[in-house]
């Protein structure tokens, strides 16, 4: 059996009590964690404070402005991945949002697939449920397309299913993958950041679901990928634009498979909305943007955030 370094990333942002909550279910892992880092994206709440006091004191990484989900994973990507004073670079990162809550074996669950899983493993995804236990529709897992007969084999051998995407709600990632495709694009913001990470590490590399591994995920409400976004459908459309015209993640046929999904899924948005100007309005702005602008370099969204920006620049 592997022994490697896993350091947990968490990204916070104004949810005080969930960070807390999910420190503590870090902290009491059955396979304990190597190295914890938070990265707080300015919060204006006691989420910061939540953290440095924490009793597993995990290495807090302070933004000085809000950096989107992005940002902050793109941070927490390049500090784990680097020796620090708090622990060694990791071989494994695992990454979550602070409502995102693993139970005490989700760890150890994933690493006992990869160890039984008979090849190299890019990443790996939890089971990740609602607060009432059902499976939450926003992280529902589909099998690779075009996944082979021994490609399914192999992962139900290790308890587990081949996959060619992921959230960062309980996303392990093999380090060596982060130094070889980089990070994730910060200049997403919001949404769509791990589809476009997650496929540009998978394209060639594999990735499993694990049923075994589960997370809760704490959200508000127990909702879709197509619920109403309001304001918020701009990273929707934009972001989906920038990974298909911007971004090596896809395969062309993929762009077709995805984008053909993507677009009856805007369609369920826009019908069931309760207020369609507001939803088209800031729809035609992401399209628009995604179609005339590209993706910012990490070093200018970064720019001003603090040290932490500098340590994204070496990955």
């Amino acid at each position: 059996m592997s022994s490697p370094t896993v350091v947990a990333v968490v990204v916070s942002y104004n949810r005080a009590a969930l960070l807390g909550a999910a420190l503590d279910a870090l902290a009491a892992q059955s396979r304990p964690i190597d190295r914890t880092v938070v990265v707080d994206n300015a919060s204006t709440d006691d989420a910061l404070q939540i953290a440095r006091s924490h009793p597993s004191a995990p290495e807090v990484v302070a933004l000085q402005r809000n950096t989107g989900g992005a940002g902050g994973f793109a941070v927490g990507l390049a500090t784990a991945v680097a020796d620090s004073a708090a622990g060694p670079a990791a071989d494994l990162v695992w990454l979550m949002d602070d409502d995102t809550v693993p139970t005490e074996t989700a760890l150890e669950a994933l690493l006992g697939a990869r160890d039984a899983y008979a090849g190299d493993v890019t990443a790996m995804a939890s089971r990740v449920v609602w607060t009432d236990g059902s499976d939450h529709p926003m992280n529902t897992p589909r099998s690779r397309p075009g996944a082979s007969p021994a490609e399914l084999s192999r992962a139900r051998a290790a308890g587990a299913m081949p996959v060619r995407s992921m959230s960062f709600v309980s996303m392990l990632v093999d380090a060596r993958a982060v130094r070889e495709h980089g990070l994730p694009v910060s200049d997403f913001f919001i949404w769509n950041d791990d589809f476009e990470y997650s496929t540009r590490l998978l394209r060639r590399g594999t990735g499993l679901y694990v049923p075994g591994s589960v997370v809760e995920h704490r959200t508000a409400r127990l909702v879709g990928t197509d619920h109403d976004p309001g304001p918020r459908f701009y990273y929707e459309v934009r972001n989906k634009i920038w990974t298909f015209t911007r971004s090596s993640a896809l395969a062309p046929s993929e762009r077709l498979l995805y984008g053909g999904s993507t677009l009856r899924r805007w369609a369920r948005t826009v019908a069931r909305s309760s207020d369609r100007g507001t939803l088209l309005k800031a729809g035609g702005r992401g399209l628009w943007h995604g179609v005339v602008r590209r993706p910012r370099a990490d070093s200018e969204v970064l720019a001003g955030v603090g040290p932490a920006a500098a340590s994204v620049a070496r990955v």
